[in-house]
């Protein structure tokens, strides 16, 4: 049995360093994800190798990939519904994810093609930016869902990315309904102010029922509350979802329910890459609640857990460095 199910893009992850003024050449939104096509991303490669960059990494990522690696990094276990290519990211893809202590069926998982790509661009405040091309990520659908992977299962993650893809939505109502059924827990994940802006209508049918949980950051918030009030932005989300976590950089993160609205510190942070941080969060949040935490002990781990992300370039910690901070957390 896994703790946590979840579904998302699997991607490998290129990152590169630059300038605010080589990111402003590329046309991207800073901060943003934005989908390309293969001739897109590589015109983006482009740009970069006329300044002369290589890569500072490469490493698997997706946003719910991140989650379930960190989820299970700290000793959770997790089953990661995903689409790769029959190729060497895909192998390398599934190896990454395998050495984190992730379950994925390769053989749903697995299909002729290629493997999604996202270029990270992390300029010099630790912003990240990034330019995904889905590839056969794109098209997953249900047979790349293993829906018995739910039985016994605590929590079902749902990545925000994937209301831009029209083709897993079945897939998703399925999950849910598969969920409700069973008693696990239904958790949503915003993942990008992109997603609010230019895929709510995908998100709102995940959200008609009501889920158990939404995390989101400020920004996030308040793009779907359409409001610049970070109290109506959490009311907004209650409207939805029985609990609201949203994270605020180093400012305090907001813990929210029918009941209460708690802010909670996080530590600081010596900021270099910020990608993977939310995801992240969300995976060392969960893995806490699961062992029967409450959430002031829930945010001190994923607040040291991301702090610690963001401190480095990449999106997600060696594996026995989740353990060493879980340890200095929890006890």
């Amino acid at each position: 049995m896994y703790q946590l199910v979840a579904i998302g893009n699997a991607l490998v992850d290129t990152e590169f360093k630059l300038t605010d003024e080589i990111l402003t050449q590329t046309g991207l939104t800073k901060g943003n994800m934005t989908l390309a096509d293969t001739d897109e991303q590589t015109a983006l490669f482009d740009i970069l190798n006329t300044h002369e960059l290589t890569p500072a990494k490469q490493a698997g990522g997706g946003s719910a990939g991140n989650t379930v690696a960190c989820f299970s990094a700290l000793g959770g276990t997790s089953f990661y519904n995903c689409r790769v290519g029959h190729d060497k990211r895909g192998v390398f893809y599934l190896s990454d994810m395998a050495n984190m202590g992730v379950t994925i069926d390769g053989g749903k998982a697995e299909v002729v093609g290629a493997t999604g790509t996202c270029a990270v661009l992390v300029t010099d405040d630790g912003e990240r930016t990034m330019q995904t091309n889905l590839a056969v990520s794109g098209d997953i659908d249900e047979t790349n869902v293993d829906f018995d992977a739910l039985t016994g299962a605590k929590y079902l993650y749902l990545e925000g990315y994937l209301a831009m893809t029209p083709s897993v939505q079945d897939a998703i109502s399925k999950l849910c309904q598969t969920a409700k059924a069973q008693g696990v827990k239904i958790v949503v994940s915003f993942a990008d102010p992109a997603v609010v802006r230019f895929a709510k209508d995908g998100v709102m049918p995940w959200l008609a029922d009501g889920v158990d949980m939404i995390f989101c950051n400020i920004d996030e918030a308040k793009l779907f509350a359409e409001t610049d009030d970070d109290i109506q932005a959490v009311h907004a989300l209650l409207n939805h979802a029985k609990v609201v976590v949203i994270t605020n950089g180093a400012n305090p993160t907001t813990v929210a329910d029918k009941d209460s609205v708690r802010l909670y510190d996080v530590p600081p942070a010596d900021v270099v890459d910020t990608n993977g941080a939310g995801d992240n969060f969300a995976g060392a949040f969960l893995y806490a609640l699961a062992q029967g935490a409450d959430y002031g002990a829930c945010v001190a781990l994923a607040g040291a857990v991301a702090s610690r992300v963001v401190s480095q370039f990449g999106a997600r910690l060696p594996k026995a460095e989740y353990g060493l901070i879980k340890e200095t957390v929890l006890g």
